[in-house]
């Protein structure tokens, strides 16, 4: 029945939501009322616990490198992923049939950090900003790769002959008539891209060694093994965290569906 189908997805939503809504109600209260973790409501609103973590917990250098790291890396990605998913879907040699299989094995095999680890050190990008830059557009590569790739075979191939007949080169061609009508899933690729770098913990955490160098999720981890007894400030430092992905991902949702389902059903 319909409205049986409408209280599943409310029970559904409400549940997924729940630890959201506990995080922010705790993040205003004092010390002593969210001691408790409740979801009971503050009986006085503490805006002074973002001021503390922020000043605390030295979240401006965290935020700054996990701006820097994650948008740097992001396009990155978009560039390069929508450069190869356009090669792949135009040129298909068996050379490149077999190198765009071979990329999506980074979808299902995970990483080999002993080895990685060796080839950073070989390269002296451990405990470097490009390093760590580097290895989140790495990562995400074989996805945005895999969604581009599916968008590109709907576009035209009339299209590149009427470019190339006006007299555009390869590189003129890509950037001024290929690339705009990639942007639904362009943009689905960025958002995907930002939101998993930015919530990336396990890199930076084996390959930068200096605080100062730290993303926000170290900042939290660190900041959490400080005060892990002050749960209000505890909580503020996770909404601070937070809520940029949030902001980033409503900006963002409606080109995530878009491309999300025409990446689906063309190629």
């Amino acid at each position: 029945m319909p409205w049986g189908k409408n209280v599943l997805v409310w029970v559904i939503s409400l549940v997924t939501i729940a630890p959201l809504i506990l995080i922010v109600i705790n993040s205003l209260k004092d010390s002593a009322q969210a001691s408790s973790m409740g979801m009971d409501l503050p009986t006085s609103l503490h805006f002074s616990n973002f001021k503390t973590v922020f000043e605390q917990g030295k979240l401006a250098g965290s935020l700054w490198n996990s701006v820097l790291y994650a948008g740097v890396s992001t396009l990155l990605c978009v560039l390069l992923a929508s450069m190869a998913a356009y090669v792949y879907a135009r040129r298909k040699s068996r050379l490149n049939r077999f190198s765009y299989l071979f990329m999506l094995l980074g979808l299902a095999m995970p990483l080999n950090y002993f080895t990685l680890m060796k080839m950073m050190q070989l390269l002296h990008l451990v405990n470097t900003q490009f390093g760590i830059i580097i290895l989140y557009a790495a990562v995400q590569i074989p996805l945005s790769v895999f969604i581009l790739y599916g968008f590109v075979g709907g576009v035209p191939k009339e299209l590149d002959e009427a470019g190339i007949i006006d007299g555009c080169g390869p590189i003129r061609l890509f950037f001024e008539i290929i690339l705009p009508l990639l942007k639904p899933a362009a943009v689905t690729v960025f958002i995907l891209a930002f939101l998993n770098s930015w919530n990336e913990f396990l890199l930076p955490l084996y390959f930068l060694n200096s605080a100062s160098q730290w993303p926000m999720t170290l900042s939290v981890y660190n900041f959490f093994g400080q005060f892990q007894m002050q749960w209000n400030l505890v909580s503020a430092d996770i909404v601070l965290t937070s809520l940029p992905v949030v902001i980033v991902y409503l900006l963002g949702q409606r080109f995530i569906i878009a491309g999300m389902t025409a990446g689906s059903v063309k190629g």
